[in-house]
């Protein structure tokens, strides 16, 4: 390294930072890889005596050619058909979110009017009740189980889209 290539990396670290924020968004990655991939080039260069004649240019083409190369990795990079895909609530984020998603479901059920509290935890056991163990639990006819079951589902299908907006087309939320 020459004297003035740490001056030349002082003054094109705020570049590489602008030019690595407005690409990663589109490549999918973290600003933070495109820059160290761009810094990565950019010494191996200078190692080889091979400075570009106009850094801010060649930096800028380097962090969209790492851009583009994060975009073509992430199309054909598919997940590993191991442990991952067997439990797919492995992670502490995944468990933190089924947790909740239950919590707001069992709270919803609770708010259900009528008999749709009990029908809907019955329905929701982990023990996997038949409609004939769920209707003498409840004390009603088998045969009622099902047009009750489907108001109680209503209902709850209603509250809970009241409280959560569906998606609308291209992931819009209205």
């Amino acid at each position: 390294m020459t004297d003035a290539e740490p001056h030349l990396l002082l003054t094109l670290a705020p570049l590489l930072a602008a030019e690595s924020q407005a690409e990663a968004a589109a490549a999918g990655v973290e600003p933070e890889d495109l820059e160290q991939a761009v810094w990565l080039k950019l010494l191996e260069r200078l190692r080889e005596d091979d400075a570009p004649e106009r850094p801010a240019d060649w930096l800028r083409r380097a962090v969209r050619g790492e851009a583009r190369r994060a975009r073509r990795t992430a199309l054909r990079e598919r997940p590993y058909g191991g442990e991952a895909a067997a439990e797919p609530h492995t992670s502490p984020e995944r468990s933190a979110l089924v947790a909740e998603l239950r919590r707001v479901l069992r709270a919803a059920v609770g708010r259900t009017p009528g008999h749709c509290p009990r029908l809907l935890t019955a329905m929701l056991d982990p023990a996997d009740p038949t409609y004939r163990e769920i209707a003498g639990e409840l004390g009603i006819s088998q045969g009622s189980l099902g047009p009750m079951r489907s108001r109680c589902l209503g209902c709850l299908r209603r509250m809970l889209a009241a409280e959560v907006p569906a998606p609308r087309p291209m992931g819009r939320v209205r």
